[in-house]
C-alpha cells in the first residue's frame, strides 16, 4: 500500500509540474509579445521624435532668418 501512496503523490506533483510549467510556458508567450509591442512602440517614437526635431530645427531657422531680414530692414540695406 506504502508504494501506491508513493506513486499517487509522486503522480500529483508531476501533475501540478506540468500545470505550473504550462502556466508558466504562457506568460512566456504573453510576455514576448508585450515586448515586441513594446518594441514597436519605441521604433515609432524614435521616429516621431525624430520628425519633431527636424521640424523644430526648419521652424527655428526659419525665425532666424526673419530675424536677420528685419535687422537688415532696420538698418536700412
Amino acid at each position: 500500500m506504502s508504494q501506491e501512496n508513493g506513486n499517487a503523490a509522486i503522480e500529483a506533483d508531476l501533475q501540478r509540474l506540468e500545470v505550473r510549467i504550462n502556466e508558466l510556458l504562457s506568460l512566456v508567450r504573453q510576455l514576448s509579445e508585450e515586448n515586441r509591442a513594446l518594441r514597436n512602440r519605441q521604433d515609432s517614437l524614435a521616429a516621431e521624435r525624430a520628425a519633431l526635431l527636424q521640424e523644430n530645427e526648419q521652424a527655428r531657422a526659419g525665425v532666424e532668418a526673419m530675424i536677420s531680414r528685419l535687422r537688415m530692414l532696420e538698418n536700412g540695406i
